[in-house]
C-alpha cells in the first residue's frame, strides 16, 4: 500500500512538472540600423520578421538572420501586413492617411488606397478576405480589398482605435484606447454589434483572441484583462507591464505574452482555463511590441535606448542601440 501510494505521487509529481511551462530567457539580440519602430510582424509562411521603421520596413530573414532595411519609403508609418499569400505587404501610412501595397521582395509600390485620419493598425479577415485598417484619429475601421488593392467600405466606431482581433467568423474585436472598451464588429453587415466595457483597463491597445476558449485577451496600462468574448464578462484581470503596445499569443502553447515598457515581458498561461502570469522577464526597457511564432514559441521585440526629449518633442532612439531581442524557452518542445 506505501509503494502503490509512492508510486501515485511520484505519478502526480511528474505530471505536474510536465505541464509546467517552459522557461523563457533571452536567446539572441538581431543589431539592426537606427531609427524608431512601431508594429512587429511574422509571416511564418516565409520564415520572415516584418516591421515598420517610422519611415521604411524592415524585413529578417529568420532562417539566416539576414536583416533587409529601407524597404517602401513613407513617412509615419504604423504596420507591415503581409497579404496574398506573403508576395504583397500592406502598410499603413498615417501622415498619407493611405493603405500601401507594396512587393514583399523588392518593396515596390504597387497600388495605394486611401483611409481615414492616421491608419494605425491592421488586421487581415479570413472569413470575408477583407482587411481592417483601424484609423486611429479618424475613429473608423476601413475595410480594404488586398486582391483589388482597393477600400470596400468602413465602420465608424468613434474613439481612438487601436488593435483588432478577429475570430475567424466574420466577427471583429477593437479596442478603443481613450474609451477604455473593446467593440464587436460584423464585418458583412458592416455594424457595430456590441460595446464591451474595460472599466479596470487604461489605454487598452494590444488584443488577441483565443479560439479554443471563444476569449479576449486586452493589454492595458499596467494590467491585461481576459474576456469572455461571447457575453462581454471579465474573466481575470492580471497585473502586467506599464506602457504595453501589443499581445502575442501563442495558440499551439496556450500561452500570452505582454511588453511593459520598463522592461519586462508577461508570460500568461491560459492552461485549464486558468488565466495566470506564470514568469515575469526582465528584458530591456522600451520594449513594447512584439510578435510571437506559433512554430518555434519564440517571441520578438524590437528596442532600443531613447534619448531625453527636448520640449514638445518625442524620445528618438539613440543611435547604435536598436535591436531586435530573441525570447524562447530552453526546455521547449
Amino acid at each position: 500500500m506505501k509503494l502503490a501510494c509512492a508510486l501515485a505521487a511520484l505519478t502526480l509529481a511528474a505530471t505536474a512538472a510536465g505541464a509546467a511551462p517552459a522557461r523563457y530567457r533571452i536567446l539572441e539580440r538581431i543589431p539592426g540600423p537606427d531609427g524608431g519602430w512601431d508594429f512587429v510582424r511574422l509571416d511564418p509562411g516565409h520564415d520572415r520578421l516584418w516591421m515598420t521603421r517610422g519611415t521604411s520596413v524592415m524585413a529578417i530573414d529568420l532562417a539566416s538572420g539576414k536583416v533587409t532595411a529601407g524597404l517602401s519609403p513613407g513617412v509615419r508609418l504604423h504596420d507591415v501586413l503581409p497579404v496574398n499569400d506573403g508576395q504583397e505587404l500592406l502598410i499603413t501610412a498615417g501622415t498619407a492617411n493611405a493603405a500601401v501595397f507594396a512587393d514583399a521582395t523588392t518593396g515596390a509600390t504597387i497600388a495605394t488606397a486611401p483611409t481615414g485620419k492616421n491608419p494605425d493598425a491592421a488586421e487581415f479577415d479570413p472569413a470575408t478576405g477583407l482587411v481592417l485598417v483601424m484609423d486611429h484619429d479618424g475613429g473608423e475601421v476601413v475595410l480594404i480589398d488586398p486582391r483589388e488593392h482597393r477600400a470596400v467600405g468602413q465602420i465608424q466606431i468613434g474613439g481612438g482605435l487601436e488593435v483588432a482581433a478577429v475570430d475567424g467568423k466574420g466577427r471583429a474585436f477593437v479596442n478603443v484606447e481613450d474609451k477604455n472598451q473593446t467593440v464587436v464588429l460584423d464585418i458583412k453587415a458592416r455594424k457595430v454589434e456590441r460595446r464591451i466595457a474595460l472599466p479596470g483597463c487604461d489605454g487598452p491597445t494590444g488584443i488577441a483572441y483565443v479560439a479554443r476558449r471563444n476569449w479576449l485577451i486586452a493589454s492595458c496600462d499596467g494590467s491585461t484583462d481576459v474576456v469572455d468574448a461571447a457575453t462581454g464578462v471579465l474573466i481575470k484581470t492580471l497585473k502586467t507591464g506599464k506602457a504595453a503596445d501589443g499581445v502575442a499569443y501563442d495558440p499551439r502553447r496556450e500561452l500570452a505574452f505582454v511588453a511593459g515598457r520598463e522592461g519586462t515581458l508577461s508570460v500568461i498561461s491560459l492552461k485549464g482555463g486558468r488565466p495566470a502570469v506564470v514568469q515575469v522577464l526582465k528584458t530591456e526597457a522600451n520594449n513594447r511590441t512584439l510578435a510571437v511564432d506559433p512554430r518555434t514559441g519564440r517571441v520578438y521585440l524590437p528596442v532600443a535606448q531613447l534619448a531625453s526629449p527636448g520640449p514638445g518633442q518625442r524620445p528618438a532612439p539613440v543611435a547604435g542601440t536598436f535591436h531586435v531581442l530573441v525570447v524562447g524557452a530552453a526546455n521547449a518542445k
